[in-house]
């Protein structure tokens, strides 16, 4: 679906400036250092080690697929600036959450809780959710339906937000 050449020009103020990969990577970190210094966290148990395994991987899958699925739709994958989409996306993930590649980046963040074995290290994928849930997703949101109007009110109804 093409964005309407009507729309109004972006402004500044709809900018995100805490991007993804960063919350990403800021939540990583710091659940990575909770493993290492919280010990008496940690629960030796090859189950978890063995549940890490898959959750990277589709955590990895679910973001790779939801990047080719912007770019064969020809839009834009910047997170940074929702106002320059030029197409919103419904299709292959999209029909089931309207954040998979957010969802990957979670998945990924518990993986890699199983894989250090420590309560402490889930509080980072929780962080996470919380975080791009207030900083990113809510104000993109916003941006899509003043960009796309009905067909993403439309969109935000029948699909789930997470799943």
């Amino acid at each position: 679906m093409s964005k309407s050449s009507q729309s109004k020009p972006a402004k500044d103020t709809k900018r995100l400036y805490f991007p993804p990969l960063l919350q990403f990577a800021i939540y990583g970190i710091a659940s990575y250092f909770l493993a290492v210094n919280i010990p008496f966290l940690t629960i030796q148990s090859g189950v978890f080690f063995w549940l890490s395994v898959p959750m990277v991987l589709a955590g990895s899958l679910l973001l790779l697929l939801s990047v080719r699925s912007f770019a064969r739709a020809g839009t834009t994958v910047n997170p940074i600036e929702p106002e320059k989409a030029e197409r919103l996306v419904t299709t292959g993930l999209y029909r089931f959450t309207r954040n998979p590649m957010y969802l990957g980046m979670l998945l990924v963040l518990l993986g890699l809780a199983f894989a250090w074995q420590n309560i402490a290290a889930f509080s980072g994928a929780l962080l996470y959710a919380i975080s791009i849930t207030v900083f990113q997703i809510i104000p993109e949101e916003r941006v899509l339906e003043e960009n796309f109007g009905n067909a993403f009110a439309a969109y935000r109804e029948q699909t789930r937000r997470w799943l």
